[in-house]
């Protein structure tokens, strides 16, 4: 416990924070496409916190969803919903889970464990996973139940056949399943461990399973900021590794990733896609968080460098032949806007401009003056690829006080076409639907 003096300095430094930092200089529309504005990095003596409080919603509001559509709440009374996943069937799989607990001491750490506490990430983790079922077609789920407990900060989640995967924190485990089964008892069978370890910086880890079902990729972020805390404790981190489910052998796909969170398919091309988030404490302006398409081998800079070949001069020592091979990303998500949630267009019957892209649900920023994220976007693409401006989807997840009502992480369109967002501070579960209409 913390004596009096220590409580008394702690709460000196949270003020200190508050009010130190940068402002940024650009719009965040400028940290967004193809070719984003990088500017100067502007590293603080003290980083910029800018936390927005996790309230909830007050009685009987709402997100404000774009011209055409409505939202309305899928399911409610969750325990920080993180992650959606929707079986054959249309039954809703939504991880409630939170961080493990994490190696203590430092001040560093207690400032870490604030901003979580203020964001709405703090508490303890439910470790399950909740099956919702809409079993009478009105876009409310009637159902509500345990589908899988008692496990360790749960995540991804992928069906292969009969076989249900669940990326915990520390491991990826398989389960049997049955169409319509609205529970699982049975004990699960582990297939592969995954980086965790008492610091577990980035503790998600995202699922997703090969289109022909023979590998599963999984998202693992860094253990640091920007390798901070040595990398030695980086083994196997910041990259999507590959799960060949035949001889178990697991191995990295891709690496340069910072947090590589959101994963997802498109369609046209069968090229992965996922949601990075980038660096933190270089400026308000940087660095933009991402998506990019990622291929077997491709690095993409962290923690050397960023947005291709840009070095970040606080990492000792560099590798410059390693930072050579550097790729640019393809799309820009805006800088610190959290982007998690990552989700095609295939099968939803929103309006017409939302036919073909990505859904991207940002969880929105700590370290930007002003904010940044807090809503749902869509990234229009043509052929394949990013083409034009983002589109809102889903807005309204702070008040006029800069308080979050919500804070949106998961997103995936569901088997009626309307799209599902998981918000893990109102402990809801959003669907969005066409307006008159499914």
């Amino acid at each position: 416990m913390l004596r009096l003096p220590s409580i008394v300095l702690s709460a000196s430094a949270v003020f200190l924070l508050a009010g130190c930092g940068d402002t940024a200089k650009l719009p965040v529309e400028a940290g967004f496409g193809p070719d984003p504005v990088l500017p100067p990095p502007n590293k603080t003596l003290i980083p910029t916190v800018n936390i927005a409080p996790a309230k909830g919603w007050p009685s009987g509001a709402m997100p404000v969803a774009t011209e055409g559509t409505k939202v309305v709440p899928f399911a409610d009374g969750l325990d920080h919903p993180r992650w959606l996943y929707v079986l054959p069937n249309g039954d809703v799989l939504v991880a409630e889970s939170n961080r493990p607990p994490k190696e203590q001491g430092g001040f560093k750490n207690w400032i870490a464990g604030w901003i979580m506490e203020k964001a709405g990430a703090g508490g303890e983790s439910a470790d399950r996973i909740t099956l919702l079922r809409d079993s009478d077609g009105d876009g409310v789920a009637d159902r509500q139940s345990v589908f899988l407990e008692n496990l360790h900060s749960p995540f991804g989640m992928a069906l292969i056949g009969n076989d249900f995967y669940v990326a915990n924190t520390d491991a990826v485990v398989r389960f049997p399943y049955q169409e319509g089964q609205a529970s699982i008892t049975a004990t699960g069978e582990k297939v592969a461990d995954l980086p965790a370890g008492p610091i577990n910086h980035h503790w998600t880890k995202s699922l997703i399973a090969s289109p022909d079902g023979e590998k599963l990729y999984v998202g693992v972020g860094s253990n640091s900021n920007v390798g901070e805390n040595g990398l030695d404790v980086e083994e196997g981190r910041a990259a999507i590794q590959e799960i060949d489910l035949a001889s178990g052998e697991i191995r990295v796909f891709a690496s340069g990733l910072r947090n590589p969170v959101g994963l997802a398919w498109e369609p046209k091309t069968g090229v992965l896609w996922t949601a990075v988030n980038e660096r933190d404490e270089i400026g308000s302006d940087l660095v933009p968080d991402y998506m990019a398409s990622v291929e077997d081998g491709d690095f993409y800079g962290w923690p050397w460098s960023y947005y291709g070949q840009i070095l970040d001069t606080r990492v000792k020592p560099q590798k410059p032949e390693l930072v050579k091979t550097a790729l640019i990303p393809d799309y820009a998500l805006g800088a610190h806007t959290a982007s998690l949630g990552l989700s095609n267009a295939v099968g939803n019957t929103l309006p017409e401009r939302f036919s073909e892209g990505m859904f991207v649900g940002q969880h929105g920023s700590w370290n930007r003056r002003p904010h940044s994220g807090y809503k749902v976007i869509f990234i229009p693409f043509r052929d394949g690829a990013p083409a034009g401006e983002p589109l809102d989807v889903l807005t309204g997840f702070l008040s006029e006080e800069e308080e979050a009502f919500g804070r949106p992480v998961g997103v995936v369109v569901d088997n009626a076409g309307g799209l599902l967002v998981a918000d893990d501070v109102g402990n809801i579960i959003w669907r969005v639907s066409r307006a008159g209409g499914d």
